[in-house]
């Protein structure tokens, strides 16, 4: 049986050669990421800008949350990741297997991720933390809450809630290049949307590792 050798799709009419249209799709994804960073940028600024101000208050609603089941989710997020890279590397030779293999790895452990999340958003509703829907003044235990207690878990809800809601644009693309893949030829044709599918992953794996320890590990003013 005689080995044919992949041929490299040719590039779109616009771009004089393949290496050009993939440094144009790596440099759009990286400047639609850097409007991503602005836009988490201006609410975790805003959060310790508040932190700086009640210091005492934003301790006592870090300790409010469940930082083992964080942690946890951190782990998570760090192995799909990991299997992200796999998968554009598998794209970089062509294998169309591997890619399917690692995208279904790292979808599996978002979900992973987002079943703990809402576990977690279950005990919080428990416990009375949820703004504007059940929060009170008084913890289960009887305890007294600081006033700014409240003003830190919206903090916390608004930035895990679009966290999530950017791990959800994310499933859905690993979601239709995985279905997708299965067609002959389509990873070789398909490398940068592979590529930039990875780069979107880990900004959403990057903004839990900055988020993690603001919220849940803060928790001395």
């Amino acid at each position: 049986m005689t080995s044919h050798a992949a041929v490299e799709p040719p590039p779109a009419f616009q771009f004089e050669d393949a290496a050009q249209q993939s440094n144009a799709a790596t440099l759009g994804m990286w400047a639609f990421l850097a409007s991503e960073v602005l836009f988490f940028g201006s609410l975790v600024v805003s959060l310790m800008i508040c932190r700086l101000r009640w210091p005492q208050a934003f301790a006592e609603g870090a300790k409010e949350l469940k930082w083992w089941l964080g942690a946890i989710n951190t782990a998570v997020l760090l192995g799909s990741s990991y299997a992200m890279a796999l998968a554009v590397e598998a794209a970089e030779k062509q294998i169309a297997k591997r890619v399917i293999r690692n995208l279904l790895i790292t979808a599996s452990l978002g979900i992973i991720f987002l079943a703990i999340k809402g576990t977690e958003y279950g005990l919080e509703y428990h416990d009375h933390l949820i703004p504007a829907i059940n929060y009170s003044a008084v913890a289960p235990d009887g305890a007294e809450r600081l006033p700014q207690v409240q003003l830190f878990m919206i903090f916390y809800f608004l930035l895990t809630l679009l966290h999530a809601f950017h791990m959800l644009i994310g499933l859905t693309g690993i979601g239709i290049i995985a279905i997708r893949a299965r067609r002959p030829g389509y990873v070789e044709r398909s490398k940068n949307m592979i590529d930039g599918l990875g780069l979107y992953w880990h900004f959403v794996d990057i903004v839990w590792v900055f988020l993690f320890p603001m919220l849940y590990l803060l928790r001395h003013p």
